[in-house]
């Protein structure tokens, strides 16, 4: 199962798992934002059911993507970009969109200042 994991993240994890990767050991997939304020700010609760519903569903165009969640084409367009900008959906060489993912992992931590 391939899964990404979207985390909140210090410029030191980073650089510590850029490290770790590089050396060989294996990371798994990451995606890190700056803040917690960031992460949901990219990842709305309308951009959830995208990526539920592309789950295991394969590369779609944009238009059918929309047509499955009963949305608009330009408001699931605007998301579709907003999320491809983040490397959590990938075009393919025909121009469809694809979450290349089984599974989604969310990871941060929230502590005392």
């Amino acid at each position: 199962m391939r899964t990404v994991i979207l985390s909140v993240s210090s410029r030191e994890e980073m650089n510590q798992r850029f490290l770790a990767a590089f050396e060989g050991e294996s990371e798994g997939t990451f995606i890190s934002f700056e803040s917690p304020t960031l992460l949901f700010k990219v990842l709305t609760g309308k951009r959830w059911e995208l990526l539920n519903m592309m789950t295991g569903a394969g590369p779609m165009t944009i238009r059918e993507a929309a047509r499955r969640l009963g949305r608009d084409v330009k408001a699931v367009h605007s998301d579709v970009h907003a999320l491809l900008n983040t490397g959590i959906l990938q075009k393919t060489d025909d121009g469809r969109i694809e979450f290349p993912f089984d599974a989604v992992r969310v990871e941060f931590t929230l502590k005392a200042a």
